[in-house]
């Protein structure tokens, strides 16, 4: 998994999954509560541990009341 930091704004939304569509949704319950889950995509700048920034599609779990949680960024990047 890659570290990394948002830098503004993630861009063109789109929502892959929701509740029984998720496959870790039994882990999503158990470690951040129960909520209306969705797995989602879109594109940001992301700083990485080495400093350098690039345009990456990211990946991320989301519930109301919750906020977003497990981010990653998804290979190769778009720039």
């Amino acid at each position: 998994m890659i570290d990394f930091t948002l830098i503004g704004e993630v861009e063109n939304v789109e929502v892959i999954a929701v509740n029984r569509g998720i496959r870790d949704l039994a882990r999503l319950n158990r470690s951040f509560g129960r909520g209306r889950w969705r797995k989602l995509k879109g594109s940001a700048h992301v700083k990485l541990p080495s400093g350098r920034i690039r345009h990456a599609e990211i990946h991320w779990y989301e519930a109301h009341g919750i906020g977003r949680r497990n981010m990653k960024i998804k290979l190769p990047f778009l720039d």
